[in-house]
């Protein structure tokens, strides 16, 4: 009996088990049907819209601003040289890499000693000359008298002669006589051309000595022109580089011992384009003299100089281009020769041009405007300028317009936006400053404080005393809390 209720309890429950298993399988079936004859429906497309920041266009007058590179240079340097050679006996003190000189100043004495055995020497050649000068005129003098002599001794002679003609003629003389005065006379005049020929030879005499004498002078004067090189001197107020002298050493002729340079004679030389430098031409043709300004960066802190243009280049440097100018610095305080510095023009200004973000403008010149129903429109524009991460553009219709500041390759003519305009921006509500604390949250605190063994004393009183106010600085607490890691 027992045995048959258990079997028809199995057979009933087996029952069941094949009546669910037959349901659910009538479900699944139902529901694959139901879904095999659902009919499809696309999902609606949604037009996607792009959040774009955009400013107005206003037209106005800028002053473009050329910018360069250029290299700072001395517009008066000067190679300090040995213009004679020997030794070094002198420096001054501040003959060093560096040394500030005054014009005028010594700068390097060399030995004098062979210079002034020269000058000595002919001085006394000079002497020997005047004296012989002297001996010579004294010469031409007794020539002359001489000559005086012998010529009155002539006209004697010939007064004798005439004389013994006189008589021959009147009969009281004879040929004998005669003749002898005619020797005579003849002797006389032989005399005197010997005596003229005395005071050629003294007058030659006295040129020779006057020559002499102004060729010793010559060489006086080239003889102390060699001892004033011994001394070197500065020509003007500058500072020293590239000194290689040092007091003892031998020197050769024409050596280079320094180069001098002067510190406020400078000007700074920096190269531009053609166009730019076609932009800076007045209507004659020439430079103008547009204002510079000079900036050397040293470390983010730049020194900034004023200067004016002043010239440009004779000629395009081989393998050149462009257009070499300089430019004129007023006042170069810190600046040095040598220094890579930044230099930007002021160029003639531009009459109705609106600037706008560089990142505004694509490769095709044109410029992303918001149009009806916040829709972009696309407007060509000319370029003028660059101006570092601006641009100056001119286009009809553009002033007044909201143009995209930043360009990106989804944005196109007719995309919708959704403008983001300047000053716009959520605000954000400030942290506030101070805090009420809980007890539990002090206590955390306070401990953490109090065993942390690297902050200082000081650090820990002062943060303790604040725990005990009523509200404790919101900085602080996130500072603590942070160390804390909680």
């Amino acid at each position: 009996m027992r045995f048959l209720r258990q079997s028809l309890m199995g057979l009933f429950l087996l029952a069941v088990t094949l009546g669910i298993l037959v349901y659910a399988g009538d479900l699944v079936r139902d529901a694959v049907e139901a879904r095999l004859t659902q009919e499809r429906r696309a999902p609606q497309a949604r037009e996607r819209v792009f959040a774009v920041n955009v400013l107005r266009a206003e037209a106005g007058d800028v002053t473009p601003v050329l910018t360069a590179f250029g290299e700072v240079q001395s517009r008066r340097a000067l190679e300090v040289r040995a213009a004679t050679a020997g030794r070094i006996v002198e420096l001054a003190e501040s003959f060093e890499e560096g040394g500030h000189v005054r014009e005028g100043q010594l700068l390097v004495q060399i030995d004098t000693g062979d210079a002034e055995l020269v000058v000595n020497r002919v001085r006394s050649d000079i002497i020997d000359a005047r004296a012989e000068q002297a001996e010579a005129e004294v010469a031409l003098i007794l020539a002359q008298d001489e000559l005086s002599a012998a010529q009155e001794q002539a006209d004697l002679r010939e007064k004798a002669f005439a004389r013994a003609q006189d008589l021959q003629r009147r009969g009281a003389g004879t040929a004998a006589s005669v003749e002898t005065a005619e020797l005579a006379a003849s002797s006389a005049r032989a005399a005197v051309l010997t005596r003229r020929q005395a005071v050629a030879q003294a007058e030659s005499r006295v040129s020779q000595a006057a020559t002499a004498l102004e060729r010793a002078e010559i060489a006086l004067a080239e003889a102390q022109r060699r001892l004033d090189d011994t001394r070197i001197t500065a020509r003007f107020t500058g500072t020293l580089s590239e000194v290689n002298a040092v007091e003892g050493r031998l020197v050769s002729n024409n050596e280079q011992l320094a180069r001098l340079v002067d510190p406020q004679a400078l000007e700074v030389s920096f190269r531009v384009s053609t166009a730019q430098y076609a932009r800076l031409l007045d209507p004659s043709g020439g430079l103008t003299r547009a204002p510079v300004t000079v900036t050397l960066d040293v470390m983010g802190t730049g020194l900034v100089t004023q200067g004016t243009l002043v010239r440009d280049s004779a000629a395009v440097g081989t393998g050149q281009t462009g257009r070499l100018l300089f430019a004129r610095l007023d006042a170069p305080k810190g600046l040095k020769p040598g220094d890579f510095v930044t230099v930007e023009i002021e160029e003639p200004d531009l009459r109705r041009v609106v600037r706008l973000p560089a990142s505004a403008l694509d490769a095709a010149n044109e410029v992303l405007v918001l149009g009806e129903d916040d829709r972009l429109e696309a407007i060509a524009v000319t370029l003028l300028r660059r101006q570092g991460d601006d641009v100056l553009v001119r286009a009809r219709g553009l002033t007044g317009r909201e143009v995209v500041a930043e360009r990106t390759p989804l944005l196109g003519a007719g995309i919708k936006v959704r403008p983001l305009r300047p000053g716009a921006a959520l605000q954000v509500p400030d942290e506030p400053e101070m805090l009420e604390l809980s007890e539990e949250r002090k206590a955390r605190i306070r401990a953490f404080v109090e065993t942390n063994e690297r902050m200082p004393d000081e650090a820990k009183a002062r943060i303790l005393a604040q725990l005990d106010q009523p509200q404790v600085p919101a900085r602080m607490v996130a500072q603590i809390e942070a160390r804390m890691g909680g």
